[in-house]
């Protein structure tokens, strides 16, 4: 349940973090206005939150972790958002950092 419960939190911080960034990306570069870059600075500061109900209790080790799940959910959001269309050198780099985020977090540890 741990384990789940940490994968779910994972998403949401995804979600949070790289929303806002395209939320800012938007208002910004495609001057869709102000609106949207405050959308995309709550959502960032939500994204600060959601990192702190981690069940591990160490910094380092979270953030560490997070930076694999945002290189596969930036990934996915380029798929889901924008159309883009990954190569095999993409899933490749996604699953061997999914694969860092399970031995970070999820490793026996004594």
């Amino acid at each position: 349940m741990a384990v789940l419960r940490s994968i779910a939190l994972f998403v949401l911080a995804a979600v949070a973090e790289i929303g806002g960034a395209w939320l800012i990306w938007q208002g910004w570069r495609e001057q869709r206005g102000v609106l949207w870059i405050g959308a995309g600075i709550l959502a960032l500061g939500a994204y600060g939150f959601v990192a702190t109900f981690q069940p591990d209790a160490h910094f380092g080790r979270i953030l560490a972790a997070y930076g694999g799940v945002f290189v596969a959910g930036s990934l996915a959001w380029g798929m889901l958002v924008d159309g883009f269309r990954p190569d095999r050198w993409d899933l490749i780099g996604a699953f061997i950092c999914l694969a860092g985020v399970a031995v970070i977090m999820y490793a026996p540890r004594t």
